[in-house]
């Protein structure tokens, strides 16, 4: 079985991911990681190579290719990225949401950075992804009907969500 988790930055896809892949003992694939392993094996900091990617859309588009391949060479998958809904067939897609400030907060704490550069950061970031992930796939990242379920992180903990998840693995159907 395949999973997708999406959502905005902040919402908690990248906790839940993590801890419904431990539970059901799958193979977690991070678009997130795969960024974080591309910094590190290019000698970038992770602010730096984030900058770079905004001028160079290859990257993205590697680490969209890379994440997609490695998801279809596994049976059993929980694929997390903010494409992986789009990217990923026939697969439980799940999408996590918050409010925009609970978000801002969380990666503010998470990056220790004040919340008012995070809400300045992020509003540029999820424009840019926006327009790319349109420009590029013909993606609408704000179309939630792909996705068989959406739940609010704002409403409960990572703990919470992964239940629901592991809920809803077992009621799935692909008929």
């Amino acid at each position: 079985m395949k999973i997708t988790i999406s959502g905005p930055p902040g919402s908690g896809t990248s906790t839940v991911a993590d801890i419904v892949a431990s539970k059901l003992g799958f193979k977690l694939v991070s678009a997130g990681e795969i960024f974080r392993r591309l910094a590190r094996e290019k000698g970038y900091s992770l602010e730096e190579f984030s900058r770079i990617a905004e001028e160079n859309e290859e990257i993205d588009m590697f680490i969209d290719h890379t994440q997609k391949e490695m998801a279809e060479k596994e049976e059993n998958v929980v694929v997390e990225g903010r494409l992986s809904g789009w990217m990923i067939e026939k697969a439980l897609k799940i999408m996590i949401v918050a409010d925009e400030e609970t978000r801002y907060k969380r990666i503010a704490k998470r990056e220790n950075k004040p919340v008012e550069q995070i809400r300045v950061e992020t509003k540029k970031r999820e424009e840019y992804e926006r327009d790319r992930y349109r420009k590029y796939y013909g993606i609408d990242i704000d179309d939630w009907s792909i996705y068989d379920l959406v739940i609010n992180s704002g409403h409960f903990g990572a703990e919470g969500i992964a239940e629901i998840i592991l809920k809803a693995v077992e009621h799935i159907s692909f008929e």
